[in-house]
């Protein structure tokens, strides 16, 4: 088969669209909450609903320490292709399942082939940059990546509005496939001499040397609390807006604004940080996190648990938007010491902060119905445990942390 060669623009686009795929398989699905609830009988306003988000989660972590050394043994394209396979498997069990059971089982398998698209997208990432350029290259797909939520509830409203709501699942399951026929353009972006064997010693020596490297895993950890506020504002946003602010059926508008300032986020942090640097920058940005959070607990909590939408969701919107500012930072800094690992690294951290912060957003979200209370509180606490951990890496590994950011580097694609 032959190997085409992709320009930069295109390559980042493909691994914007890959990326893409985890995104679509989680935001189409929100306008289809009720939709679920009523088929299945779970009341309503059950927060059951929410499963179906958070047992994805549970997939796409799981199976990246598979997907991993696989990646790093026998190249990016094939898991990509074998990835795409089970997310279609897992999208077509979701459109057929008969019982809620049956459905999250789908789910959850769903979220194993996803994850072989996360591990690729960003292995192919650390295969071709480096330092500042990596974290630009990465803010660059995050920004396109990050207006899908923007599109999804919308594309996921519309199909209901025209055909049965699993039409949504056959629209992801005809995505993926679509991805895996550009993908063939795409060249093998694995280095032939950092191939490694597919060994249960070899793939338990490279999970031991990332989880050892102290930049890795410490920023590794930060990530999963910051992934627990994006679970639970996933799983509970529709409650919220529908039951809290009385809106529902304006909630894709609402939910699409907010990604919008994602979108914008990640699109300055692709100009900011190659001038100020990924840990000035993440100074920065949690210097104003924290307070905000603390801002939207006071709203929240004065406001007896339903405060004015123009006052709360402009708040949670600027807190969840600044993450964009430091999840791709984070993750540059934590990948930049194990590039002979990409694939390994990738799917470690991706199954740590995914498993993680899928069991942190289904406990704090479980406690939300008809207050905003309960939320504001546990994304609070979740930040300021993201910024505890920074504290405590930057105090243990001062050297370290200012190794392999600001290295450019550029490679044909």
């Amino acid at each position: 088969m032959p190997q085409y060669r992709m320009g930069q623009r295109e390559l980042l686009t493909l691994m914007s669209a890959i990326m893409a795929l985890m995104a679509l398989g989680i935001d189409t699905m929100l306008p289809a909450f009720d939709e679920i609830r009523t088929a299945f009988n779970l009341g309503d306003s059950s927060p059951r609903a929410g499963q179906v988000i958070t047992v994805f989660f549970m997939g796409l972590a799981i199976a990246q320490l598979v997907w991993g050394p696989i990646a790093d043994r026998f190249g990016r394209k094939p898991v990509l292709y074998a990835g795409s396979i089970i997310y279609v498997i897992g999208a077509v069990g979701s459109a057929l399942a008969p019982t809620f059971e049956l459905l999250l089982l789908s789910r959850f398998v769903w979220g194993l082939g996803a994850a072989g698209a996360r591990v690729v997208a960003t292995a192919i990432i650390r295969d071709r940059f480096e330092g500042s350029q990596m974290a630009k290259a990465m803010s660059q797909v995050m920004a396109v990546f990050m207006l899908v939520p923007i599109l999804a509830p919308s594309i996921g409203a519309g199909l209901i509005a025209i055909f049965p709501w699993r039409s949504i699942f056959w629209f992801c399951a005809v995505f993926a496939l679509a991805i895996g026929l550009w993908s063939l353009r795409m060249r093998e972006s694995l280095d032939p001499g950092n191939r490694r064997p597919l060994e249960l010693r070899a793939t338990a020596d490279g999970y031991v040397e990332v989880a050892r490297t102290p930049v890795t895993s410490g920023y590794t950890n930060a990530t999963i609390f910051l992934q627990g506020v994006f679970t639970t504002y996933l799983a509970s946003s529709e409650l919220i807006i529908s039951e809290v602010f009385d809106r529902e059926d304006q909630f894709p508008l609402i939910f699409g604004l907010v990604a919008l300032l994602f979108a914008a986020g990640a699109v300055l942090n692709g100009r900011i940080v190659v001038r100020v640097g990924v840990h000035r920058l993440v100074n920065m940005v949690y210097s104003m996190l924290i307070p905000t959070t603390m801002l939207l607990c006071a709203i929240s909590i004065f406001a007896g648990g339903r405060p004015s939408i123009w006052v709360y969701m402009p708040v949670l919107a600027l807190t969840l938007s600044s993450f964009m500012f430091l999840m791709p930072n984070l993750n540059t800094a934590a990948l930049g010491p194990v590039g002979h690992l990409a694939g390994t690294a990738s799917a470690y951290g991706g199954a740590i902060r995914m498993a993680g912060g899928a069991v942190l957003g289904t406990i704090v979200s479980a406690f939300v119905s008809d207050s905003t209370t309960p939320f504001s509180i546990g994304i609070s606490l979740l930040c300021l445990s993201s910024w505890i951990t920074v504290l405590i890496v930057r105090r243990r590994s001062p050297e370290l942390t200012k190794e392999h950011l600001d290295a450019p580097r550029s490679a044909t694609v």
